[in-house]
């Protein structure tokens, strides 16, 4: 069994400290939070203790850090982990800098720390399989994918202000799932936004809907739709045509219900949002990061992962502010 910590106490972080005291594999030794109140809470709630950092760092018992706190704590808490030997879980983006993400990089290369970030939705079940679709050949040679990414409704502008903008907070799951799926680098990197949602976006210098084109050497094509609004749920939805034919993955449904009459066929509305919709991905994730741990398999989602999606993050602003296609 293997001793973590998790810092941060908030909406992921609570998503996090559930699976890690109920897996067979953990020992949830820590809740940490720049708010002791939440952490104490938190720590109560799943029978453990709050704690702090420094606590963390120190204890030689400790195995992991599972860093889910805010993104601006993201790359101290990776160094100070990984120079403390602690392995390292943490959620998405590494940071909203390139360099300091490649400063992070550097420092997990150089401590040997064992290192998975949170890119959950490669561990969601669908899409996965239709990874091991694409991949077995059924689909024959791919040739272009469509990414729909909307959330169900845009979030206060206070988070807008710290949250990096569309491409870093929200993009960056879909640039990910893009490189994944397409198996081969981006080359080119087109994007054009708006603020059709929310004007008080807008006025904090963001956008809240996007489209994004990607292509890759060999000219393989990756359309990106993002929405902060999708008032019929949380939309996530994948679709990979090829040679011989196209697979998808489609939404989720709240209940596989359907009421059919005279007037036609309703069904159960979408999954509300990202919580529920991945509900499976995050244990999946942790139980993923349990096995590295042990030694029994590579990073599914790794550092250099998080680096390059930030990279594609960055060339798509480029993109949008230039009004023109950009290599990353």
């Amino acid at each position: 069994m293997y001793s973590i910590a998790i810092i941060g106490a908030g909406r992921i972080g609570a998503v996090h400290a559930r699976n890690a005291y109920l897996h067979p594999g953990l020992d949830l030794r820590y809740i940490v939070d720049f708010q002791p109140t939440s952490a104490e809470n938190l720590a109560t709630e799943f029978g453990t203790q709050a704690g702090t950092l420094d606590q963390v760092l120190a204890d030689p018992q400790l195995d992991a850090v599972l860093i889910a706190s805010p993104t601006s704590t993201h790359a101290e808490y990776i160094i100070k982990c990984a120079e403390a030997g602690k392995h390292i879980f943490c959620e998405k983006p590494i940071d909203l800098d390139l360099a300091t993400s490649e400063a992070c990089l550097q420092a997990v290369m150089q401590h040997e720390t064992k290192f998975l970030l949170g890119f959950n939705r490669r561990y969601d079940p669908d899409f996965a399989r239709l990874k091991q679709t694409i991949e077995g050949g059924q689909i024959g040679e791919l040739e272009m994918l469509q990414i729909t990414s909307h959330d169900p409704a845009p979030p206060p502008v206070s988070y807008i202000n710290q949250s990096g903008g569309l491409f870093k907070d929200m993009t960056i799951h879909d640039f990910d799932m893009a490189r994944w799926l397409l198996g081969e680098p981006v080359s080119e990197v087109y994007a054009a936004g708006s603020c059709l949602v929310d004007p008080a976006i807008g006025d904090a210098g963001d956008i809240d809907s996007a489209k994004i084109t990607l292509r890759t050497a060999s000219g393989k094509l990756c359309s990106i739709s993002n929405s902060r609004r999708a008032v019929y749920g949380y939309d996530q939805r994948i679709e990979a045509f090829g040679s011989k034919g196209l697979v998808k993955a489609d939404n989720i449904l709240c209940s596989h219900v359907a009421v059919w009459g005279d007037q036609g066929a309703t069904k159960d509305r979408v999954q509300d949002f990202f919580i529920e919709r991945y509900d499976a991905a995050y244990r999946i994730e942790l139980d993923h990061f349990v096995n590295l741990l042990a030694g029994n398999c590579l990073p599914q989602t790794t550092i250099e992962d998080g680096v390059e999606a930030l990279r594609l993050a960055e060339a798509a602003a480029r993109s949008m502010q230039d009004g023109r296609a950009v290599t990353p």
